[in-house]
C-alpha cells in the first residue's frame, strides 16, 4: 500500500521538468529477496505482494497505479524498498536522499546505490535528517517518513517531525506510515497533526480486519502533507483494488480516506 501510493506521487511530480528532491528518512536495506531464508521463516510476503503479483498475472483489471507499480517491480527486479523504487523513477534533474541509522541496513544500502551521482546515502537518525534536509534547493519534493514504531512515544516524534518538516519546506509532499493496531493511537495522532499549524492533510487507510485487537497489525495508514493533484481520488480506487485482493472478508475490512486539515 505505502508502496504503490509512493510510486503515484513519484510520477505526480514528474509531470513538472523542474527537478525535485526525496527525502527517505528510514531508508532500510533497499530490496528485499523473497526467495531468501530471511523471507521464508514468516512468509508473509505470500500474503501480500504474492497475492498481488498473482493477481495480475491472472489477468484481473487492476486500477492504473496498482499496474504501474507492479510493472516497476519487475523492472528493479527482487522486492524493492523506497528507496529502490524512488531511484527508478529519478530523472537527471532530480535527487534522492536515504539515511538510515542501522549500520547493517546503512551499509547494504550504499553497496546497491553505489555510483548513482543522483543519490545520498547517510548513516544518521531519520527524524534529525528532516531538520538536517530541508528545505531542499529544488523547492520541490517528497518526503517518507517509515519509522519502526518501536518506541513508545513514534508517534508524538513522528507528529514532531512533520510539524518541523512542513514549517521548513511548507510546499513539500510528506508521506508518513503508520500501523494501524487499534483505533485510539490513530485518533490521537490525527488529533496532534490536525492541532499541528499544517494544512492540507490527508490520511488514506486500509483495514484488512476491524482494529480491535492491539497485538495485531490489522491494517495501516499513509497520512500525506500537500498531496498531488487528484491523490484523493486515485488513492480510493488504489485502496479498493487492494482491500478486494488482500482481504479475507473479516468484519472491519475496507478502506477510508479522510482529510484531517484543509488545505
Amino acid at each position: 500500500m505505502k508502496h504503490a501510493l509512493l510510486v503515484w506521487m513519484l510520477r505526480a511530480l514528474a509531470r513538472k521538468t523542474a527537478g525535485f528532491m526525496v527525502l527517505d528518512t528510514h531508508a532500510g536495506s533497499g530490496r528485499y529477496d523473497l526467495g531468501g531464508s530471511e523471507a521464508g521463516r514468516t512468509g508473509e510476503w505470500r500474503g501480500g505482494i504474492g497475492r498481488l503479483l498473482a493477481a495480475r498475472d491472472s489477468g484481473l483489471s487492476l486500477p492504473n497505479g496498482i499496474a504501474d507499480f507492479l510493472g516497476l517491480i519487475d523492472e528493479v527486479g527482487l522486492y524493492p524498498g523506497s528507496p529502490a523504487l524512488a531511484r527508478a523513477l529519478l530523472r537527471p534533474q532530480d535527487r534522492l536522499v536515504c539515511c538510515e541509522l542501522h549500520p547493517e541496513d546503512h551499509a547494504a544500502l550504499r553497496g546497491r546505490m553505489r555510483g548513482d551521482a543522483r543519490v545520498s546515502i547517510h548513516l544518521r537518525d531519520g527524524y534529525e535528517a528532516v531538520r538536517a534536509f530541508l528545505p531542499p534547493r529544488e523547492r520541490r519534493g517528497l518526503v517518507l517518513i517509515d519509522p519502526p514504531y518501536e518506541a513508545p512515544d513514534e508517534f508524538a516524534r513522528l507528529t514532531e517531525a512533520l510539524r518541523q518538516g512542513y514549517g521548513r519546506f511548507p510546499s513539500g509532499i510528506f508521506a508518513a506510515w503508520y500501523p494501524i493496531k487499534h483505533r485510539a493511537p490513530v485518533r490521537g495522532f490525527h488529533a496532534t497533526v490536525g492541532e499541528a499549524g499544517i494544512r492540507d492533510v490527508v490520511a488514506a487507510e486500509l483495514l484488512l480486519r476491524e482494529p480491535v485487537d492491539p497485538e495485531r497489525l490489522n491494517g495501516c495508514g499513509l497520512l500525506v502533507v500537500n498531496p498531488p493533484w487528484q491523490f484523493m481520488e486515485e488513492a480510493e480506487r488504489m485502496l479498493a483494488s487492494l482491500a478486494a485482493i488482500l482481504g479475507e472478508g473479516e468484519p472491519g475490512a475496507g478502506t477510508r480516506i479522510t482529510r484531517i486539515a484543509a488545505e
